[in-house]
């Protein structure tokens, strides 16, 4: 388990490399959003992370999240939920998330709809595309979305804000940078069909720099601030 120390270290180098790659590919740094994934991660290491100046952190697991939402709730955390979502959890994540990354059916945006509370903000929704077309992966394909955003842009208590994706891994930079503006691609085609869309969330530790340069606004990094994951 890294120390608090290293956990603020790394958080500054990654600031440091996306500034850097912001300037390489002409773009404002402040559209750039370092989201922490911590699942799996203890407490410590959150807090650790948050007194590092670290405040939007990630959940893959919802029943792992509620227990850190509960520990860390003195703090004006924003959480995401970026895992697969089940029907019987939508309850918890509409009104314990700032953020849900993993929409990809109509039923699962009416559900956190009708959940959220009307007093708190709206739930900020991406549908996740699945741009690789890889049967494992969840999401829709790129040619549902037009269908899907109509759907999820007319409910009450979330705002649809963009688009997520996990791409298939691979070590070309010219191979991440053709997922990823495709990716970009498809926001600006729902854009032109009237959605105000601002958030592509994609890109991670292995592909940041090819994400950053085809438009994301959200880079997932898990491994890069609390290093490698325990083995079970």
């Amino acid at each position: 388990m890294p120390n608090q120390t290293v956990i603020a270290e790394n958080i500054h180098r990654l600031q440091e490399r996306i500034a850097d790659f912001a300037a390489k590919y002409a773009r404002p740094v402040n559209d750039i959003l370092l989201l922490a994934v911590s699942k799996t991660r203890p407490v410590e290491d959150l807090l650790a992370a948050y007194q590092a100046g670290q405040r939007h952190f990630g959940e893959n697991y919802l029943q792992e999240a509620l227990v850190k939402i509960q520990s860390l709730q003195n703090t004006d955390i924003q959480w995401h939920f970026i895992g697969a979502i089940q029907s019987n959890k939508t309850r918890d994540i509409a009104n314990e998330f700032d953020w849900v990354h993993s929409v990809d059916r109509s039923k699962i945006a009416r559900r956190l709809s009708e959940q959220r509370s009307p007093d708190r903000a709206p739930l900020n929704i991406c549908l996740q595309v699945n741009i690789s077309n890889e049967r494992t992966k969840a999401g829709i394909t790129p040619d549902m979305l037009t269908q899907l955003a109509k759907e999820i842009s007319t409910l009450p208590n979330i705002k649809l804000r963009g688009l997520m994706a996990i791409p298939v891994k691979t070590d070309s930079f010219h191979e991440q940078r053709s997922i990823f503006q495709q990716m970009h691609q498809a926001m600006d085609q729902l854009n032109q069909q009237g959605f105000s869309l601002d958030t592509l969330s994609m890109g991670m530790t292995e592909d940041m720099e090819a994400a950053i340069a085809e438009g994301a606004t959200i880079v997932r990094i898990g491994t890069a601030i609390f290093g490698p994951r325990a083995q079970k």
